[in-house]
């Protein structure tokens, strides 16, 4: 039997009055604590063998299972869906196919490109593809890269996270998916040659360049800065596919000057007429994305290109309620916590797409109009013995008034 002495975690050394239950076993005591983080390590060595499965033993998705399910997330964008589906879903075959003998075919990556105006969804595209993939998947941000040797992060850090997903598993990195956001961000500025270095445009391009067309690359393991000292880890780039997407505001007038220079002679009110102006963001090309400022070696590196439309008001309209984690949902769910029934007016929601396309923030600016309007009701709620809360539209406008339009507009 334990004295009292003895009655204290073998595994913490914490006496029974410093925690809240204290398990006793044959040989010794487990405090609630430890039990807790022996669960979190089981969990997370359980993840790590999942994550080393043999592809062969997953079942693939094929495109049209993809798109149904980013169908439930992502309102509309079919053709991106499409598109991002089908890359996907030949990553994976691509994967699981065998070594294979000099005399056959040899599949390679296609890289894709999407664009799209602020707010069309590309980053929430690629977040919930992650949901569903057997790979490790990353997000990265092309504005904080700079050349070597400038105050930002270096091109390679894009791997060190891929690295980290993949818990740094080399061999599963090598397989993973990379969604490099706001590349527009890294084009080059000017033709014209400056006293000053674009360290964060065309020499980024210059050092993506090796990354997405497949190369052996040293990569600090823990990010930061390359020094002499540090201790790299090789990673070969030829099976990691790249999804990049950028907002590449003012390309239209590119695809326009385009458009309009190749129409030429009697029959150019014929050839224009079939033009939509409103959205030509259809007619991209990759001369457009060359004329914006991209290399054209990164152009010819992101063979497949495609485009986000627009969110026209029945699709913001429908992003509030339709999609599994729509925005109403997620403060439904919010209250409900708290035991509150919370609901809408039609003419509520009808206001908010209203305001939206007032201040041109796309889906983004949902949320923030959402918030502004929710902020009070949320902070006085919780406090009170409300069961049940009806936002009206009276209500929705008196508290957006209340609220700097400036500063929507300038989010």
């Amino acid at each position: 039997m334990n004295t009292r002495h003895n009655e204290r975690c073998s595994f913490c050394g914490r006496e029974r009055k410093d925690v809240r239950i204290l398990i006793s076993g044959l040989s010794g005591q487990i405090c609630d604590a430890c039990v807790e983080q022996a669960i979190q390590i089981v969990e997370e060595e359980v993840r790590k063998k999942s994550k080393n499965l043999n592809l062969d033993g997953v079942k693939t998705l094929v495109p049209l299972e993809i798109k149904t399910f980013l169908d439930q997330y992502v309102i509309g964008q079919d053709e991106a869906k499409k598109h991002i589906a089908v890359a996907v879903y030949n990553h994976y075959k691509r994967l699981k196919s065998r070594k294979r003998t000099d005399d056959d075919v040899e599949i390679e990556k296609s890289n894709i490109l999407l664009v799209g105006e602020t707010g069309t969804g590309k980053t929430l595209l690629a977040r919930t593809i992650a949901r569903i993939l057997h790979v490790p998947f990353t997000i990265v941000d092309a504005t904080v890269l700079t050349e070597a040797g400038y105050v930002g992060e270096d091109v390679e850090s894009i791997l060190t996270r891929l690295l980290q997903a993949a818990d740094y598993n080399v061999e599963i990195a090598e397989k993973g998916i990379v969604f490099i956001d706001e590349l527009d961000k890294i084009a080059r500025k000017s033709d014209n040659p400056s006293i000053t270095r674009d360290v964060s445009g065309e020499g980024v391009q210059q050092g993506l360049l090796k990354l997405l067309e497949g190369s052996t690359v040293n990569v600090p393991p823990q990010g930061g800065r390359k020094h002499p000292e540090q201790k790299m880890v090789s990673i070969d780039t030829k099976n990691i596919l790249f999804i990049c997407g950028g907002a590449f505001d003012g390309i239209e007038r590119k695809i326009g000057h385009r458009l309009n220079t190749r129409v030429v002679g009697f029959n150019s009110a014929k050839e224009t007429e079939h033009i939509d102006r409103d959205n030509l963001l259809q007619y991209i090309a990759p001369q457009d994305l060359k004329a914006y400022g991209l290399i054209p070696e990164i152009v010819g590196r992101l063979p497949v290109l495609t485009y986000l439309q627009p969110l026209d008001r029945a699709a913001l309209r429908n992003i509030l309620t339709e999609p599994k984690n729509a925005l109403i949902k997620q403060y439904q769910e919010l209250f409900g916590i708290d035991g509150v029934e919370l609901t809408f007016e039609d003419e509520v929601l009808e206001f908010i797409v209203d305001k939206a396309i007032e201040f041109k923030l796309g889906a983004r600016g949902l949320r923030a109009i959402c918030e502004a309007i929710m902020t009070d009701v949320m902070f006085e709620t919780p406090s009170g013995n409300t069961k049940k809360v009806v936002i009206t539209l009276s209500y929705a406008k008196e508290k957006l008034e209340t609220v700097n339009a400036n500063k929507l507009k300038a989010a």
